[in-house]
């Protein structure tokens, strides 16, 4: 039975994290002092270029192997390219032009084709008397 994306994505991460660890020990070179520095310099704002060299060779030497992984699992791994939408419309050839279809009936609004008082239709603002206070005589 094939392995589901996230049994493969879950081997693949926890070999890494493990040789990760593997590693940064190596690194230290059996000193707790060195190795607890390195892991205290570890935080969530540590970007690749921060890491030791040894675990740098170790995340990129875990990211090639993952992917490997996943294609010999059956699953497709794209480039680095966004994919390619199909254009929406053929483009127009020459000569041709797209006009808008004329509306036909009378324009919205009052007459002469203005909107309504108080910018609602009906022409009534909240109380129904036009937006604009009360009337004067």
């Amino acid at each position: 039975m094939p392995k589901s994306a996230t049994e493969v994505m879950q081997e693949v991460l926890l070999a890494a994290v493990i040789e990760g660890i593997i590693a940064l020990k190596d690194a230290s070179k059996g000193v707790p002092n060195t190795l607890l520095r390195d892991l205290n310099a570890i935080h969530a704002n540590t970007t690749f270029g921060d890491l030791p060299p040894a675990l740098q060779a170790a995340i990129t030497a875990n990211v090639r192997a993952g992917f490997n992984r996943l294609l010999k699992e059956g699953y497709s791994v794209s480039t680095g390219a966004p994919p390619q939408r199909p254009q929406a419309r053929p483009p127009e050839r020459a000569g041709e032009h797209h006009r808008r279809p004329q509306r036909s009936g009378p324009p919205k609004g009052g007459p002469g084709g203005k909107p309504p008082r108080g910018g609602r239709p009906g022409g009534g603002g909240r109380s129904g008397g036009g937006g604009r206070g009360p009337k004067r005589p």
